[in-house]
């Protein structure tokens, strides 16, 4: 079973010999295999992929004896149960490295040629310093075969479709929640809308209320206020009569009392000066009771102002509020008509100067009237003060109205926030329906997009197997090829052997010299020779070449086909890293044996899937 250690991206710097340094981001993980060898318990296992590209595989599995000749090799100091976890730290150094101008630690994949040649490379963990580069680690990594490419493509494969499974079901989870949410949330808005709907009878019920207990307080002042006309007239008639009557008795007698009269003129006149002052103070508390009625009606402006704020206000905020303004506007008529009344006071108070002004003329001329006119300035007095407890329960009045008023405006505020929160939290609840719906439609397009990734990975297959099947017709044709000309050349070694010049070697033998050795194996492997052609003998295995030969000489393949070794062209749209070499590509003939990096004599360990 293999454990994964360490899986991440990590940015790695990409050194060939014909091309430039380029940095790329490679996938690296590392896992631990238990080993068949009950020796060697566990095995190390780094691989390098590609996100991008899912032919990138490069494969290294170190096992214990492999770990000893690699710390002999690069003067390890680490055993190899704590390997593992040391190479992990160097390359969590190097990941946290990754985002500074100049990493002190990088990762190297150094090739011999281009990667895509498929060529075993060297992954190397550098630390680097103002005198030099020092390498850490150097892992040598052979490239991926076809089997191990098919493999990690099927476990790639197998991670999408559970990847897919797993986002299938989250869909299926969100829409039922969504469901349930909108269920729920529907019936909470049915819920608010009988509540407001009730809300709203009861506002309608109170104020019809308010209103009729209005009109019946207005009703009765109006009669208290007329009550107090009638009864201020009745008396003003029996006093002026009584005047009248009195004025002509005194007429009557002022005839024969002149003479006693004389002698108390000068008591009398002190007798005025002392009503006069009296009279001054009666005057100066006027003016001070005047000085509170002005203030108290720029009160009842000044009410009146607020009122009309308020009752725009209301007006703006809510039209069920309209019947309001006509309320104010009858306590307006109200207060206009206790300020005719106030008025028709100050008249009759007035009068009341006048009165007493032909009074005092009166008093110069007939000096007997001063007792009367005492009394009657008493009279006056108490009206006056009837006239200030009017007053004051008018003020009173108008004060108890403005707290119903105040109570009023309270309340109405009470219900206008309830109704704001309420609108606020059916904004929340249509916010989250709409977040909701939008992570669905995320989720169905990642749906899509894996699809079509699958299909595309399904395509690249088929044109792989294509190419597979177009490699090895091609490679087969060469073996026949190359059989031919070994059977030509070995005929024909005799007499060139014979009569050939030491100096006389040319370039093209050497080159088909060249050619033969890098195909021998294959011929060697696959080349089943038929009962008319001669077996080789023991030395067909080092085959002779001849020092002089022309190009009409070798059957077959022409001599330029041979100077160099031909590589497969990919498909249109395929991937270049599909070119896989000759040798892997006779996988249906001789298993080929993939030697260790490291140890060549060793057959190298790639990991199971």
């Amino acid at each position: 079973m293999a454990e994964e250690i360490f899986c991440k991206v990590v940015n790695v710097i990409l050194k060939c010999k014909d091309c430039e340094d380029r940095r790329a981001s490679i996938r690296l993980t590392v896992e631990t295999r238990s080993a068949s060898n009950p020796v060697h318990k566990k095995d190390l296992i780094v691989r390098l992929t590609d996100d991008t590209d899912p032919f990138f595989l490069y494969n290294l599995t170190i096992s214990e004896e492999d770990f000893q000749s690699l710390k002999c090799q690069q003067g390890l100091l680490v055993e190899f149960s704590s390997f593992p976890q040391r190479f992990i730290d160097l390359l969590e150094q190097c990941i946290l490295e990754q985002t500074k101008e100049v990493p002190r630690f990088l990762l190297q994949l150094e090739a011999s040629s281009s990667v895509l040649d498929r060529l075993p490379a060297s992954l190397n963990v550098i630390e680097t310093n103002p005198f030099k580069h020092l390498t850490h680690l150097s892992l040598k990594l052979l490239p991926g075969n076809d089997s191990d490419v098919k493999k990690y493509l099927a476990i790639c494969l197998k991670s999408l479709k559970t990847e897919k499974q797993m986002l299938e079901e989250k869909l299926h989870r969100t829409e039922d929640d969504l469901s349930k949410r909108l269920s729920i949330t529907q019936q909470t808005l049915a819920d608010k809308a009988k509540e407001l709907d009730r809300l709203r009878n009861e506002w309608s019920s109170h104020t019809s209320l308010l209103t009729n207990r209005h009109t019946q307080d207005v009703t009765a002042e109006r009669e208290k206020s007329l009550q107090i006309q009638s009864q201020c007239q009745i008396k003003y008639e029996k006093q002026k009569r009584e005047m009248e009557m009195a004025h002509s008795r005194a007429v009557q007698h002022l005839e024969s009392r002149v003479a006693e009269l004389e002698s108390t003129n000068k008591e009398l006149t002190e007798r005025k000066y002392k009503s006069d002052s009296a009279i001054r103070e009666l005057k100066a508390k006027l003016t001070g009771l005047e000085e509170d009625y002005h203030r108290a009606k720029q009160e009842v402006i000044s009410l009146r102002r607020e009122n009309s704020t308020l009752d725009s206000e209301c007006h703006e905020k809510e039209k069920l509020l309209n019947h309001l303004r006509t309320r104010t506007a009858v306590l307006e008529q109200e207060v206009k008509d206790k300020e005719q009344v106030v008025t028709r006071t100050t008249d009759e108070f007035e009068t009341a100067k006048e009165h007493k002004k032909k009074l005092e003329e009166s008093v110069e001329h007939k000096r007997l009237l001063i007792g009367n006119f005492e009394a009657t300035v008493k009279s006056l007095s108490e009206e006056l003060l009837k006239a200030n407890e009017i007053i004051k329960k008018l003020q009173g009045d108008m004060k108890k109205l403005m707290e119903k008023m105040k109570l009023k405006n309270a309340v109405t505020m009470q219900q206008e926030k309830l109704l704001t929160e309420k609108e606020q939290m059916l904004q929340k609840e249509t916010l989250e329906l709409d977040n909701l719906k939008r992570a669905l439609e995320q989720k169905e397009d990642e749906a899509s997009k894996l699809q079509e990734q699958l299909d595309s990975t399904a395509q690249k297959l088929d044109e792989s197997k294509q190419l597979l099947k177009t490699n090895e017709n091609v490679i087969s044709w060469l073996n026949k090829q190359l059989n031919e000309n070994k059977i030509a050349s070995v005929q024909g070694t005799a007499g060139f052997c014979d009569s050939a010049m030491p100096g006389s070697i040319s370039s093209k033998p050497s080159v088909m010299q060249n050619s033969l050795v890098r195909f021998s194996p294959l011929s060697m492997n696959n080349a089943t020779p038929s009962a008319s052609e001669p077996r080789p003998g023991p030395s067909t295995s080092t085959p002779m070449i001849p020092h002089t030969s022309d190009k009409n000489d070798a059957p077959g393949l022409d001599m330029k086909y041979l100077q160099k070794s031909i590589p497969l062209k990919a498909q249109k749209g395929h991937n270049p890293y599909n070119a896989v070499p000759t040798r892997a590509l006779l996988s249906n003939q001789v298993k080929p044996q993939t030697l260790s990096a490291y140890f060549p004599g060793q057959q190298s360990k790639l990991p199971a899937s």
